[in-house]
């Protein structure tokens, strides 16, 4: 590895501590792949900060929608803060009830493909964009279908390489575990990385504590209002925040999420003459995807490719070795599985490879992970592959990640494209 490949991450790192003011748990992990951070973060500015179909609060407001689904608290809250900063009614954090209903009629889509995907219909979307006053644009459903997708996708990630449970331990986000097993300010030190920039935005993080009590007590008193949750809530003190104060906990999940009993459920065991197998060659990403975002929300099919495609160049050597396979051929395995799972087929592909080239506690992992991360338990990501880097099983959560936001993707763009053309 080059000086410049070493550098890279902690430059990606500086970037994000400059424009948020903390360094992510997500940001972290993902820094073991500075092409990817790279990649992510362009493309998660674009659909939270630039302009697009959406309001800004309300980017966030599905954000909380998605990542509820999968009892994420560290999504949720993130988002419910950034919800705030960017003017969204307080009242909306009461829960799906205090919310306009042309954005609560956004929770059957955000339902389905959060769990059963393939259960997504043009009637779905014909609902949407018909209901009079209520309706939805054609951009503004796909700048949400997107957000949803992602949010889900990256749930996933995040209970995958274990950010989620120690945010709920309150661990410091910034630890010696950093690429390079060396303190994010350590190795600042030693290359081109902007020290004056570093202190100045860990002032402006620290000084920010006070706006965030603010907005700390305001999320308090919503709840607080809220009738049938005092038993349930946990004391004002036992909400804490990471190591620049800028997480605040939500006090409830349950708000948020609307038949919480449906879930994932084998696709195998779905009703065959109501849902078919949704096959590649006849509605792909590259071929009917790519444009239809394009078309309807400007450049960001560009940043989705260029997410898919860099990961897919990730270089997985020593993994695919020690499973006695080329690297494409392991990491086709992988996306190939996870698209099975969904219902996605590839006519061209030969899955009896699945079986052979990945081991079953991997198959269980990325299950788990992909299908109902909530169950992720600790010690889930610790366990698994003990004998692999720790930035080779962050490798393995991208390909989930990605493999898992392209098939809900392909799944919502086709019922869109049905609805467009009927």
């Amino acid at each position: 590895m080059t000086s410049s490949d070493q550098e890279r991450p902690q430059f990606l790192f500086v970037k994000a501590l400059a424009s948020r003011g903390r360094l992510e748990a997500v940001t972290q992990q993902m820094g073991y792949h500075p092409q990817y951070l790279d990649s992510f973060l362009k493309m998660q500015h674009y659909l939270l900060h630039m302009d697009g179909p959406l309001p800004f609060a309300c980017r966030h407001y599905i954000a909380i929608m998605a990542a509820a689904r999968h009892q994420c608290w560290y999504l949720v809250n993130l988002h419910m803060l950034q919800f705030l900063r960017v003017g969204g009614d307080p009242q909306w954090l009461r829960g799906l009830d205090f919310i306009p209903p042309k954005l609560r009629n956004l929770n059957e889509i955000n339902k389905i493909l959060a769990h059963r995907p393939w259960l997504i219909s043009k009637e779905h979307i014909e609902k949407l964009l018909k209901i009079s006053e209520q309706s939805w644009s054609l951009a503004e459903l796909v700048h949400a279908v997107v957000l949803v997708a992602h949010y889900h996708a990256l749930a996933s990630f995040v209970f995958g390489c274990g950010c989620e449970q120690e945010w709920l331990d309150g661990r410091s986000i910034l630890k010696s575990t950093l690429p390079g097993n060396q303190c994010f300010c350590e190795s600042a030190s030693g290359n081109n990385c902007n020290l004056e920039l570093l202190r100045i935005n860990r002032k402006r993080s620290l000084d920010s504590c006070v706006e965030l009590e603010s907005l700390r007590e305001r999320i308090q008193r919503i709840h607080l209002e809220t009738e049938g949750r005092e038993e349930t809530r946990p004391p004002p003190q036992d909400r804490e925040e990471d190591f620049d104060g800028e997480i605040v906990r939500a006090t409830d999940l349950s708000c948020y999420v609307q038949d919480p009993d449906f879930g994932y459920q084998d696709f195998a065991r779905r009703d065959e003459e109501q849902t078919q197998i949704f096959r590649v060659q006849d509605y792909s990403w590259e071929d009917h995807g790519f444009s239809l975002v394009n078309r309807l929300y400007s450049d960001v099919g560009y940043l989705l490719d260029e997410k898919f495609r860099t990961v897919d160049g990730l270089q997985s050597n020593a993994m695919a070795k020690r499973q006695g396979c080329e690297s494409s051929v392991f990491k086709r395995g992988i996306w190939n599985y996870i698209h099975c799972m969904f219902g996605i087929r590839y006519d061209d592909y030969d899955y009896a490879e699945v079986n052979h080239f990945l081991e079953r506690m991997l198959k269980v992992y990325i299950k788990t992970v992909t299908c109902y991360p909530e169950k992720t338990n600790p010690e889930t990501f610790s366990r698994f592959w003990k004998q692999f880097k720790h930035s080779e099983k962050v490798h393995v959560n991208l390909l989930i990640l990605e493999a898992r936001m392209q098939a809900e993707l392909l799944y919502a763009l086709q019922a869109i494209t049905q609805y467009m053309i009927s």
